[in-house]
């Protein structure tokens, strides 16, 4: 009697484990999702959350992890069936095993939206995630780690309150555990808090992230370089300060190596931390290039495409812009080449737009600057930017502020003339003043000006300008004996026919 009894008992548990392990895998499969949904998965899930068979409650755990992975519709519903509290009363109760599912099912509810985040926090899962930093099996932490990044990812509010719950000094400690994986969420995770503001930066900075993460830098794990990169960009960008203590940590020379590494976001997020160091002031852009950066910048730029470029590019044009030496350490380490060839090989504008700027940064601080620009000739490049109308605004004013700013520098003459024909108004009057400024005190530039048929144009220009470009035009003019500005102004051939047709010739 008592074995048939318990049969019908163990033909439920059997059922049980049968139909959660079925859910489980089913949903590892997009096509099925809807259907499952449509019969009411959610509801049949929730009371196995607390069976009496742990198996039973991991498995579910795992099945609602992965469908509300799967969209934020179904992680929706699982907050709208009040599955959370019950996940997060369990966090504290349970399992490693369990506690290693439920953090899971928090983690895909809320990497999809900040108010799916949110209603993770609102259920009290900060604290429970946060115990589950001190647990002894690994893949708790790093299930953790993981849940406490996703929130932290989206505001600067929710990654407050993940600092608030105490979740910093222990990510820390999970950075210095030798699993890898781990290594990498934690990583992640602080990350993902300092991006946000100086305030949550400085917290992972007090908690000495930034030692632990420096010393990460060479490591041989591809994924978790990258990680460390990118935590190390976004405490760097906030202020001067925070990017002091970076440097401080010691991180170049041994960062430019990863711009040679073999994966392209270790490259890329390494480009994006010496730009954020680069940017802040004369003292760190000057320790980068003493460290090797300018070249290796330059390498990193000439060898990538696309987006990956763009960190290298603003990162050489924020060094050129502090002063002439460190301009001139880009030029030196041949740094306007691929510059240019990213103003004119690159496909997008935004990509384009900062090679323009950058390019800008580098020759507009003197002469020489200006002249190795133009020998490159990236004054008819910038120009034909700036001239192409289906460029972007953006693009098209960047190109003509560099420009101008090269232009106002530039006594290299032969390079200004060919663009007096090809420049519209507003640029003309830039390379005229130049002619004005140089050609008195150089009589070679002033016979060769004419001899190219310069002054001819000047003169032909002079019939329609005003303002400033009148201004210019008569001061090159100025330069030369009126017989000879009169021989090459468009009215003399009139004047001559005129005189030809006056003439009557004396014959005998």
């Amino acid at each position: 009697m008592a074995s048939s009894v318990l049969s019908v008992f163990e033909t439920y548990q059997k059922a049980r484990v049968a139909f959660v392990q079925s859910v489980a895998d089913l949903a590892t499969r997009a096509q099925n999702i809807e259907i499952m949904q449509n019969a009411g998965v959610m509801q049949l899930l929730r009371p196995l959350l607390l069976d009496n068979v742990p198996s039973i409650q991991q498995s579910s755990a795992l099945a609602l992890g992965r469908l509300a992975n799967y969209s934020d519709d179904l992680a929706e519903a699982v907050v709208g069936n009040e599955i959370l509290p019950q996940l997060v009363y369990s966090l504290s109760e349970q399992n490693r095993f369990y506690k290693k599912a439920a953090a899971f099912v928090l983690r895909a509810v809320a990497k999809h939206s900040p108010e799916l985040a949110q209603a993770v926090v609102d259920s009290g899962a900060l604290e429970s995630l946060v115990v589950c930093l001190e647990e002894f099996d690994p893949s708790v932490k790093e299930a953790a780690a993981w849940a406490l990044g996703y929130i932290a990812g989206h505001t600067g509010e929710l990654a407050q309150a993940v600092v608030d719950a105490g979740a910093v000094p222990l990510l820390v400690l999970c950075v210095q555990e030798p699993e890898i994986s781990l290594k990498r969420i934690a990583a992640s995770a602080l990350s993902d808090i300092a991006k946000h503001s100086p305030e949550l930066a400085q917290a992972v900075v007090d908690a000495s992230a930034v030692t632990y993460l420096a010393a990460l830098i060479t490591h041989s794990d591809t994924k978790l370089k990258r990680q460390v990169c990118m935590g190390l960009a976004q405490i760097a960008k906030h202020s001067v300060d925070l990017a002091e203590v970076v440097v401080e940590a010691e991180i170049f020379p041994k960062i430019l190596t990863c711009l040679k590494d073999t994966d392209g976001y270790v490259q890329k997020n390494a480009s994006t931390c010496i730009r954020e160091v680069a940017k802040h002031t004369p003292e760190l852009a000057k320790l980068i290039v003493n460290s090797g950066g300018a070249a290796a910048l330059v390498e990193y730029v000439s060898e990538t495409k696309g987006h990956a470029r763009l960190p290298g590019i603003m990162a050489l044009g924020f060094i050129a812009a502090f002063s002439e030496t460190l301009a001139l350490a880009v030029v030196v380490s041949k740094g306007v080449t691929p510059l240019k060839d990213a103003l004119i090989t690159e496909p997008e504008d935004h990509i384009k737009a900062a090679a323009a700027w950058a390019l800008g940064q580098v020759g507009r601080h003197s002469p020489d600057h200006a002249r190795a620009l133009a020998e490159n000739e990236v004054l008819r490049v910038l120009l034909a930017n700036y001239m192409h109308e289906a460029n972007s605004a953006d693009l098209r004013t960047k190109a003509k502020r560099a420009l101008k700013a090269i232009l106002k520098k530039c006594t290299h003459l032969p390079a200004l003339e060919p663009l007096l024909k090809e420049a519209p108004v507003e640029i003309q009057k830039y390379i005229l003043e130049q002619f004005a400024k140089t050609l008195p005190h150089d009589q070679q530039a002033r016979r060769t000006f004419v001899q190219s048929g310069g002054l001819q144009l000047v003169c032909q220009l002079a019939e329609d300008a005003d303002g400033k470009l009148a201004e210019h035009i008569k001061g090159i003019q100025d330069c030369y004996p009126p017989e000879i500005v009169e021989y090459y102004s468009p009215k003399y051939a009139d004047q001559l026919m005129k005189k030809i047709d006056e003439f009557t010739p004396n014959v005998g």
